[in-house]
This record gives C-alpha cells, structure tokens and sequence, in this order.
C-alpha cells in the first residue's frame, strides 16, 4: 500500500529519474522471458527482472541471457514466499540463497530487491536494506490476472505516467494465472508505444 511503503521509507518510485522503469518479477520462465527479451529487443528498450533463485537454478543460462542482453537483474527471492509466514533466520536465508543463485549463473551480485506480493516482514526489510537496495513499484497491470486482456494490462500501467515511475509486469506464471505471460507479452509493445508517444523513455533502476 502506498501510504504503508512512504511511512516505511520504501521506495515505489526513481525519483532521480527522467523516464519511467519496466520491471517484471517471478522469472526467469522458458517462454515468458525470451518473448519479453525479444520485445525489449526490437524496441531498443532496457528493462529489470527481478528473478526468483529456484527458477533461476533451473534455467541458468536464461539468467545469463538476460544480463548479456543489457538488462538489469535483481532479487525477488530464493522462492516465492510471503515473508511474513516466514522467520527471520528463514528470510535471511531465502535472500542470500536467491542472491548466491543469481550471481551464480549471471555474474552479477543483484543490487536490487523486491519482494514477492511486494510485502517485507520487519527482519526481511532490516536485512534487506543491509545487503540490498528495496524497490516496490508505482504503476502495474495486474497481468497476472485470469480474465485481464492484453490492452486492460497496458492502459492500467501507463495510465497517469510520471517520470520516476515504476511499471510491474512479469513475465512468468509460475505463481500467478496460467499462461498470463502470454497476455503481458502482448501488452508490452503497447506500454512502449505510449511510453514513446509520450516522450518519457524506459530506463534502469540502478
């Protein structure tokens, strides 16, 4: 919640920042995550993932594609977990492993953290502001809805844009409606679009 994140001091937004961040959570995913590089591709776009440890694991070299193409990589989690279900000790260690498994198969220590359902314990953002640098979000498009469409998901992240912004999509499904990742790799091209139309570039959260 906004007002919750501003009394806590958690960023959702760059306020450094000129143009707008895209940002996706939940990957690397074997046909979300080439379909979103391949758009980002076309488009000259840079966007950042914010991976989970296990996927990563498991599809190592994708991670790496990702950092090869010029996209930032950051932490969402070793699994995704709520953090609040979870003890201190557990949530130190789920970061550490996601953050080890990522600087693994990329070669770059993920400076950012996000985490999942976007919600920290108290022990989660104490540690994750010793190793990390939290980040939320400002605009999403609830892409990982069932009964969401391709232009609902862009109109929704681009409505009222500011520079600073930060956009969520993701580009996985492994924790959200099946197939979901097919829907936000249709709007992104239209997110781009406006973000063009409106002069207000994409840029790198770091």
């Amino acid at each position: 919640m906004p007002s919750l994140a501003r009394g806590l001091g958690i960023p959702r937004r760059l306020e450094d920042r000129a143009g707008v961040a895209i940002t996706f959570d939940d990957g690397p995913h074997p046909h979300g995550t080439p379909a979103m590089l391949e758009i980002l591709a076309r488009e000259g776009a840079r966007a950042t993932f914010f991976m989970i440890g296990e996927q990563v694991q498991r599809r190592p070299e994708l991670a790496a594609e990702v950092a090869a193409a010029g996209h930032a990589v950051a932490l969402h989690g070793y699994r995704h977990r709520l953090q609040l279900r979870l003890s201190a000790a557990e949530v130190e260690s789920d970061l550490t492993r996601g953050a080890a498994a990522i600087e693994d198969a990329t070669g770059v220590s993920p400076a950012l953290h996000r985490p999942p359902f976007g919600i920290y314990s108290a022990a989660g953002l104490a540690f994750a502001r010793q190793h990390f640098r939290p980040l939320l979000w400002s605009r999403w498009g609830k892409d990982w809805r069932k009964l969401t469409t391709p232009g609902r998901i862009a109109a929704r992240a681009t409505r009222d844009l500011a520079p600073g912004d930060v956009i969520l999509l993701h580009d996985a499904d492994f924790y959200s409606s099946r197939r979901s990742h097919e829907r936000t790799a249709q709007a992104l091209p239209l997110i781009l679009a406006e973000l063009k139309r409106s002069e207000t570039a994409s840029v790198l959260p770091v």
